[in-house]
C-alpha cells in the first residue's frame, strides 16, 4: 500500500466546502459536518495500492475471497469514521428503524435500498457533500490500511464487537481501537452495505474496480457483525444479500463521491 497525504484537500489549505471543522492528527486528515445537532467525522482515504482478498491458507477463508490481486485507486475519498449512527439516520429520515435502540449505536434494520433513500435525502439537506456507499474494493482498502493479516490488529476484542463479547446486541460506535487511518468498527458491530455486488476475482491487477450495479443485484456486505463468531469477523470476509433485505446486524457507513 502507498499513501499520498500530501495530495489531500487540506494540504493546500482548502477544506471541503461542506466541512464544519477539520484538522490533521496521528491518523491523518479529518473533516466533519454538522446536521441538525448531529456531528459526523470523516477520514481522508488517500489514493494508493493494496492486495485485495485473502491468501489461500488464511484460517476461515472462503473460496470467493480469492485469488488475491493488486488494486490501485487513482483518487482519494472521505469516509465516515464510524458506521452511520441512529442519531444521524433520524436527523435525515425523521425515524429510527433499529432493533437495538441507542442514538450512538449504529443504525440497523436498513436495507441497501433504504440506504439509497437516506443518501438521496442527505443530499437535499447538505448538497455540498454528495454521499455514496463505498465500493467493496474501497471498503477493504480502507479497512486493511496496509495489512495483509486476517484483521488490521491481531487482538480481536480490542477492535471489534462480535459474538464473543457483544452480549447479543450492537454497541455504541467508537468504543474500540480504530485502525491506522482512524476508522472505528470496521470489523464487528454491524455488517456494512457496499455500493456494488460480487466482482469475480482474477489474478490480474485492476484500477478503481466496481462490481455489478444492475438493479436487483445482490449487494456486498463487509466487516462481520455482533452476532457472528470470530472466524467471520475478518477483513476479506463478505456476504451477498438482496437489496431489500433487513437484519438487526446490517448497517452502513458512507463515503464522499469526490474530494
Amino acid at each position: 500500500m502507498t499513501t499520498a497525504y500530501a495530495s489531500h484537500p487540506l494540504a493546500a489549505g482548502s477544506p471541503p466546502v461542506w466541512a464544519s471543522a477539520w484538522d490533521q492528527d496521528a491518523y491523518g486528515p479529518w473533516c466533519s459536518f454538522r446536521l441538525r445537532e448531529v456531528t459526523q467525522r470523516l477520514r481522508w482515504i488517500p489514493p494508493g495500492r493494496f492486495l485485495m482478498g485473502s491468501p489461500s491458507r488464511e484460517r476461515g477463508r472462503e473460496t470467493a475471497e480469492g485469488p488475491q490481486h493488486a488494486v490501485r485507486f487513482t483518487q482519494g475519498f472521505w469516509l465516515f469514521d464510524t458506521p452511520c449512527t441512529q442519531a444521524l439516520w433520524q436527523a435525515v429520515m425523521g425515524m429510527n428503524p433499529s432493533h437495538f435502540q441507542g442514538e450512538q449505536h449504529p443504525v440497523e434494520q436498513v436495507s441497501w435500498e433504504e440506504c439509497q433513500h437516506f443518501l438521496a435525502a442527505f443530499t437535499q439537506l447538505l448538497p455540498e457533500l454528495r454521499l455514496v456507499l463505498p465500493t467493496e474494493a474501497q471498503w477493504e482498502y480502507a479497512c486493511r490500511t496496509g495489512t495483509q493479516t486476517p484483521r488490521y490488529e491481531a487482538e480481536l476484542d480490542a477492535i471489534a464487537w462480535y459474538a464473543g463479547n457483544s452480549h447479543d446486541t450492537t454497541q455504541a460506535v467508537a468504543q474500540k481501537r480504530p485502525n491506522a487511518w482512524g476508522l472505528y468498527d470496521m470489523l464487528g458491530n454491524v455488517w456494512e452495505w457496499c455500493h456494488d455486488g460480487r466482482r469475480i476475482y482474477t489474478r490480474d491487477g485492476v484500477v478503481d474496480p466496481v462490481g455489478p450495479t444492475a438493479v436487483g443485484t445482490d449487494q456486498a456486505l463487509r466487516g462481520g457483525g455482533w452476532d457472528l463468531p470470530a472466524q467471520y469477523v475478518r477483513t476479506a470476509n463478505h456476504l451477498r444479500f438482496f437489496p431489500r433485505g433487513r437484519h438487526a446486524a446490517l448497517g452502513f457507513r458512507a463515503a464522499s463521491a469526490g474530494m
